[in-house]
């Protein structure tokens, strides 16, 4: 189980790595920028979500693999982002799908290290949204975790399950894929579908100043 909760991870990864690297070339970052974004994006949910937990040094930071599949998920993106931008909405699909992995295996990682059922679900949320604000931060744009699509919910969800698998004792497997594709298919739904949160709407110009 240790062996597929790292391989979760490393797909997480590189789908990360994927939607930061298309932000970076629709960025027009030359390809230092576009790998550097990719790495951000890949690895902060993660890097966070270790720090927390006492998980020094973190992972990311660890070993190559996690360098490796990035700078490799950056380079296909830079000079396939063609082929790449042919998918519908690709940065929201790789990111989906990097939220999904991150939620559950940070939840998990969390439980394994004795964090209560509300601490390690919050842990899989963090771990889920990290990338994500990262990479918005460093193109100076509003993290989509603070607008109004279902993302941080989306990963509240998929953390939830893992943790009350956990609690009932269930079965590891199941539950993780079942998380995953909990979060994972709220966050597309909303995408499809615009379902989103209620908006601020202030009454006025000045009391939005205010």
């Amino acid at each position: 189980m240790d062996l597929f909760l790292y391989a979760l991870d490393l797909i997480g990864t590189f789908a990360f790595a994927i939607s930061g690297a298309t932000v970076g070339v629709r960025y027009r970052l030359d390809i230092f920028g576009v790998l550097v974004l990719s790495f951000a994006a890949a690895v902060s949910g993660g890097i966070f979500r270790d720090l927390l937990i006492g998980a020094t040094p973190p992972a990311a930071l660890v070993g190559w693999h996690y360098l490796g599949i990035s700078c490799l998920a950056g380079i296909i993106t830079f000079f396939r982002y063609e082929s790449i931008e042919k998918l519908r909405n690709p940065v929201q699909i790789f990111d989906a799908l990097g939220l999904a992995l991150f939620a559950v295996t940070g939840a998990s990682k969390a439980l394994a290290f004795g964090l209560g059922p509300v601490s390690a679900t919050l842990l899989g949320m963090l771990s889920g949204i990290g990338g994500g604000m990262m990479r918005d931060i460093l193109v100076a744009r509003t993290p989509v975790v603070l607008r109004s699509d279902l993302y941080a919910l989306a990963a509240l969800a998929g953390a939830s399950v893992i943790v009350i698998g956990n609690r009932f004792d269930l079965q590891e497997l199941p539950v993780l894929l079942v998380a995953a594709g909990l979060c994972f298919g709220l966050r597309f739904a909303a995408i499809r579908y615009d379902w989103h949160l209620p908006i601020a709407s202030p009454g006025s110009d000045r009391e939005a100043d205010q």
